[in-house]
């Protein structure tokens, strides 16, 4: 064998092996790599599958250039975020016009168009050593055997994959509640996570519980480069999910138009905020000064008695930015589009600009509206749990949406706001409260010795929230144009409150359904709408809800429709109060409630709504 064969040979493995070592990036940062082993052992098994079904890398060597182009991806997300390529990154990647990402990525672009050049500079020179040389065909007849236990693996994976596997029991699992979800239309129950992924699925007539690793979706999806077909595959799933919930409202228009004139310049500004809780807020009354900033603003209105119907922010967020009833907050989908739709038809050019997700289970059905707009961009590069992007990343897309040409403007801000770990919500100048659990890795949050420090991490957060609102409200003074900005949290926490056992959210407490909400306006604002601003601030302490929000932002622009409630809007001098459900053992009539204990659960006085 000539000296350049053999060079190729090993060049061409190990480039191979150099796109199979991703996974185990976190060693070079000194970090540990849950089931090490298992996702070495599987990328092998793997190789040799592919291997033993092409014969060559003469005939699956381009399937590598995808990969080996989103290699430089990887490796950031895993630096700067402690994680890699995701479905959401995906839909980010592929759905970000080529402004955007210049936008976004600024004078790193030439260094990825750069290393870009250089991956397939690489990719062609290992091509042209495969198509040149077939030292590397498996001829020998070992590869027959490969090639029938490969097809024993898909087939006795696809099994369990879809009949499920028996859980294997423990006393970390035996306390775990189970939802309800489906996989090819067929009811499963999913455990609850264990260490940030989910390790099991059960099903109906489950196989044995030792065929766990081959149905071990999260795993695979963590081999490299061939996770990734897992990926995509979620990816596409994911986006025809989306369609299908589009479907529901595709024809649907409001009959929208403005009241006014269409060449004024005016922004309305929509801030939905995330885990905020009420009494949190100095704002409202909380001894602590968590809005120095806020507070200082003399044309802002905090609304004393705001609930959310929901305390998850995938049903929430529907109620908040469309007129779908409370009591419909736990049906998927709506016949509806949301006010984005409506402003769009009265002629304003409307944002969503995101620090959340854009895919996934607790996030695709807020994509949904979020697709109504003319812009939308996700920013969220980190998860919720991992140190994503703080909410300032907020502050360069809005300058850009405010400098645009159009007259009128829609935009629409969701913030990751107070979702936890809280302590990854803000930089280390706002670490004020303390002890708190800022820079502590993997906290216990669960462990109520640290509840102190839980609840001084939260309080953080909020004080960097505050300082977030007060950087949207002084671009909008900067504008100088005629402008109003309305903020509401889609839920609040529970946090270990006197000898409640409960934190987070996804409960049936006051402190979840009990929200900030605000609305700003400027003195332009003031001057052309002064019956408007009386009735703000004369509903300032009414029971309001989230179902007030779609109502109060077409009034606030003066769009008016056929069927408009201005019963609902909290900018009219016909509000009225309405029946507010919250979701607590049925749909309970939170006005006709008792607080129950220190975790103050909802619970109705009569019988509550039953739930579809």
């Amino acid at each position: 064998m000539r000296i350049s064969d053999r060079f190729f040979r090993i060049f061409l493995l190990s480039s191979y092996g150099l796109v199979s070592a991703l996974p185990f990036f976190p060693y070079l940062q000194h970090q540990p790599v849950d089931q090490a082993a298992t996702i070495l052992a599987s990328g092998l098994l793997a190789w040799v599958m592919l291997w033993a079904v092409f014969q060559s890398p003469r005939w699956f060597h381009w399937l590598l250039l995808p990969p080996m182009l989103l290699m430089p991806v990887e490796i950031y997300l895993r630096l700067y975020y402690g994680q890699g390529i995701s479905t959401h990154h995906l839909g980010i990647m592929l759905e970000t016009s080529p402004k955007e990402a210049v936008e976004f990525l600024g004078n790193k672009i030439w260094l990825v168009a750069g290393l870009s050049l250089m991956i397939m500079a690489w990719w062609w020179q290992l091509q042209r050593f495969v198509w040149r040389t077939n030292a590397l065909a498996w001829r020998h007849p070992s590869r027959w055997l490969a090639l029938c236990g490969t097809l024993v693996i898909c087939v006795v994976s696809s099994y369990a994959y879809w009949v499920g596997v028996q859980a294997q029991t423990s006393s970390a699992q035996s306390g775990s509640a189970s939802v309800r979800a489906g996989i090819s239309g067929k009811a499963v129950s999913l455990p609850l996570l264990e260490a940030g992924r989910l390790r099991l699925i059960a099903g109906p007539g489950p196989a044995p519980a030792w065929l766990i690793p081959v149905a071990d979706e999260e795993l695979f999806a963590r081999i490299w480069p061939f996770g990734l077909i897992l990926r995509s595959i979620d990816f596409w799933n994911e986006r025809d999910y989306l369609n299908h919930l589009s479907d529901k409202s595709r024809t649907f228009h409001f009959g929208a138009h403005l009241q006014g004139d269409p060449a004024e310049p005016q922004v309305v500004v929509m801030v939905i905020g995330e885990s905020s809780r009420y009494d949190r807020w100095s704002l409202n009354g909380y001894d602590r000064e968590t809005n120095p900033l806020l507070s200082l603003e003399e044309n802002l209105v905090s609304f004393s008695d705001m609930i959310s119907a929901v305390s998850a922010t995938r049903l929430s967020v529907p109620i908040i930015v469309s007129r779908k009833p409370a009591a419909q907050g736990l049906q998927a989908g709506f016949s509806e589009k949301s006010f984005l739709s409506a402003y769009r038809e009265a002629g304003y050019k409307t944002y969503w600009i995101s620090n959340q997700m854009s895919f996934g289970q607790f996030d695709t059905p807020t994509s949904v509206f979020a697709k109504e707009a003319d812009v939308t961009q996700f920013l969220n590069l980190g998860g919720y749990t991992n140190q994503s992007n703080l909410d300032d990343v907020l502050f360069g897309p809005l300058e850009r949406a405010l400098q645009d040409a159009a007259p009128k403007k829609l935009i629409v801000l969701h913030t990751l706001g107070n979702h936890w770990n809280y302590s990854h919500r803000h930089p280390a100048e706002y670490d004020h409260w303390k002890p708190s659990l800022y820079g502590v890795v993997n906290p216990a949050y669960t462990d109520l010795k640290n509840k102190e420090a839980l609840s001084n991490s939260y309080d953080n957060s909020i004080l960097y929230t505050d300082w977030v609102l007060s950087g949207f409200i002084q671009r909008l003074k900067d504008n100088g144009i005629l402008s109003s900005l309305m903020y509401v949290s889609d839920h609040g926490q529970t946090l270990y409150d006197g000898s409640c056992n409960l934190a987070f959210h996804g409960h049936n407490t006051q402190y979840e359904f009990h929200v900030p909400g605000f609305v700003w306006y400027s003195d332009a604002y003031l001057e052309k709408y002064p019956e408007k601003i009386r009735q703000l601030r004369a509903h300032q302490r009414a029971p309001l809800s989230t179902e007030n929000v779609f109502h109060t932002l077409l009034d606030m622009a003066d769009i008016r429709y056929p069927d408009e409630k201005l019963e609902r809007s909290i900018l009219s001098h016909r509000w009225k109060p309405h029946l507010r459900y919250v979701d607590s053992y049925g749909w309970a009539n939170y006005d006709n409630a008792t607080m129950k204990g220190d975790c103050r659960e909802v619970i109705d006085n009569k019988t509550p709504l039953r739930q579809k």
